[in-house]
């Protein structure tokens, strides 16, 4: 996809502020501080456009971005960080799991973005559950890979993939690494969203 055009559109707190236009859902889950809007701005080409939080956990609004005026980037609220207020921890998972209901059939792929330094944590395993529990296409982006040598990127592919599965990509928001493979995952996945919509466009109701 070239991208033509791509903005900021509503940063959405309960299902009734989700945005009706048409089109499919690119989701991007993971952790606090895990890099999610620097892979975004990485994407799109837009240094700036998904602003990073100076503290992390409290941003709790499902993000979405309009890209070519034909589909979603949707950026949800990260998850395990233990200094977030408790109100906030709280409400992370009926947010996130009302977002994956209500929104599930629009959805063409998830990124389930891990931090190739670490193993997967067990929230990490329990978001994949999810996805699986709820046939969401998805593909796991372990970021930050260029912070790691050859062999290290090879060792933390390996542990990751017995953790969470093969499909797995390293990418690096930094450096580009992994983003054409991204992309190509991308591009499948939407023109098989279009297709599969193609005698019954998304509407508002949706």
């Amino acid at each position: 996809m070239k991208i033509r055009s791509c903005s900021f559109e509503v940063a959405a707190y309960r299902p009734q502020d989700y945005p009706r236009a048409p089109g499919p859902d690119v989701v991007f889950m993971g952790r606090s501080n895990v890099g999610k809007s620097s892979m975004i701005n990485r994407l799109l080409g837009a240094k700036g456009l998904a602003r990073t939080s100076s503290q992390p956990g409290r941003t709790q609004s499902v993000n979405f971005y309009r890209v070519n005026d034909c589909c979603w980037f949707v950026d949800l609220p990260g998850y395990g960080y233990a200094k977030a207020p408790e109100e906030v921890r709280r409400s992370w998972k009926p947010m996130v799991e009302g977002f994956l209901d209500a929104r599930r059939e629009r959805i063409a792929l998830a990124l389930l973005v891990v931090d190739a330094r670490h193993d997967a944590s067990p929230l990490d395993k329990t978001m994949l559950e999810w996805l699986e529990d709820k046939e969401i296409p998805f593909v796991i982006a372990a970021t930050k890979s260029d912070k790691l040598s050859g062999n290290g990127r090879a060792r933390a592919a390996a542990q990751l993939r017995r953790e969470l599965g093969d499909d797995l990509l390293l990418v690096s928001a930094q450096s580009g690494l992994g983003t054409k493979d991204i992309w190509s995952r991308l591009d499948r996945c939407l023109a098989g969203a279009r297709e599969s919509k193609k005698d019954q466009s998304w509407t508002s109701k949706n």
